[in-house]
């Protein structure tokens, strides 16, 4: 975000982001044929994308950048759309429309999270507020939408969720559970809920710190990374029940750097214990792992056996790369050896600000710096 002071105290607030959403189908596609080329797009759509996300039944949500003016300022406000299955779009939410309170604001979507039942949506806004002296304030706040747009109101009868990050479903698909930051700057955080149908927001875990959490699909756990909020104590790896509270604790971690994530099947994890090495164990032995050395950047699973790397830290664009990952071994009285894998480049060594699979692995969605248009491909028989 970048603010400029004009005459008579008019501010320009703007969020530079020029971007390509690019889906792809990957399913039985070696790495080496994707990284040959591509064919004509199957669909294009010129829109500035800010974030994307899909669906459980094929449907895609996009924000676009959506810049406005006002007497005193220029803002961004995105739009968010909707695009079914059979390529069909259609706006639902117009930026320019939304207010809250009183002072102004701009906002750009971070990222997306479909209900189970693909009905609502959320959506993860980075919002700065203009106070009255002219100073911008930065939060992050979660916008619940219907699928139509409509907004959905939450505790208080407020539009946002203030402070909320990471929102997730429970398979209710009107309990949220949210991460909100305790220790600042993004540090430590802790779990609150919010249940739509009523009452205001309440804290889960009461009284103890995270540094990050990953939901298991279809269920109302998650993994989570927890830590003394003095920072003393070890990581610990934690398997939390959201709805009842419960927790089982699973090891202590040597280090911790961020990119909690797991496996489609569930049955490995992974993260980086620190900047350059991730470290992959199994949920089914804890004492099986394995350790690449493969960089600091952002990873998603495209099975369970093969990860998607983007060399490069969230929000900074990079080139993506496969990496396999070994058969994991006994690592329960030592630690497992580093491992220096071998990247396959995908996309001719091009370089993409965020990507994402489809949770059934077999569509890959990905934003292209500098360029606006959204363009879909198939990669059926590569």
């Amino acid at each position: 975000m970048t603010i400029r002071h004009f005459p008579r105290c008019k501010i320009r607030i703007a969020f530079a982001r020029r971007a390509t959403l690019v889906c792809l189908l990957l399913w039985m596609v070696s790495p080496a044929a994707i990284a040959q080329g591509f064919e004509k797009p199957l669909q294009n759509i010129d829109e500035d994308i800010t974030a994307f996300a899909f669906g459980p039944d094929g449907r895609i949500v996009y924000g676009v950048n959506r810049p406005f003016k006002t007497k005193q300022y220029d803002l961004e406000h995105d739009d968010i759309w909707v695009q079914d299955a059979g390529g069909k779009r259609r706006r639902i939410f117009v930026g320019e429309k939304f207010t809250q309170g009183n002072a102004p604001f701009t906002y750009s979507v971070n990222s997306f999270r479909w209900s189970p039942n693909g009905r609502r949506i959320l959506a993860e806004l980075f919002v700065a507020t203009v106070d009255e002296t002219g100073k911008t304030q930065d939060s992050t706040q979660t916008l619940v939408l219907e699928d139509t747009g409509k907004e959905v109101k939450g505790g208080g009868n407020e539009k946002l969720i203030k402070d909320a990050g990471d929102g997730t479903w429970l398979l209710d698909n009107t309990t949220i559970v949210y991460l909100t930051e305790v220790v600042k700057p993004k540090v430590l955080y802790s779990f609150r809920y919010l249940n739509l149908t009523g009452g205001p927001s309440g804290p889960v875990f009461e009284g103890r710190t995270f540094l990050d959490a990953v939901t298991l699909p279809r269920t109302n756990e998650a993994m989570a990374v927890e830590r003394d909020r003095n920072l003393t104590g070890p990581p610990r790896l934690q398997r939390l029940e959201l709805l009842a509270q419960d927790d089982h604790e699973l090891a202590t971690l040597e280090g911790y750097s961020g990119g909690l994530s797991l496996s489609p099947l569930g049955d490995k994890i992974a993260y980086y214990i620190d900047k350059e090495v991730l470290e992959v164990r199994s949920m089914n032995d804890l004492t099986q792992s394995t350790r690449l050395r493969i960089g600091l950047g952002v990873f998603h699973w495209a099975d369970d056996q093969r990860i998607l790397l983007k060399r490069a830290i969230e929000k900074k664009s990079g080139d993506l790369v496969w990496i396999d990952v070994p058969p994991l071994v006994s690592s329960a009285k030592e630690a497992a050896p580093v491992i220096q894998p071998t990247p396959i480049s995908l996309f001719r060594g091009l370089t993409f600000r965020d990507f994402a699979f489809s949770s059934d692995g077999r569509l890959l969605g990905v934003i292209a710096p500098g360029r606006r248009n959204l363009a879909i491909y198939s990669a059926v028989g590569r």
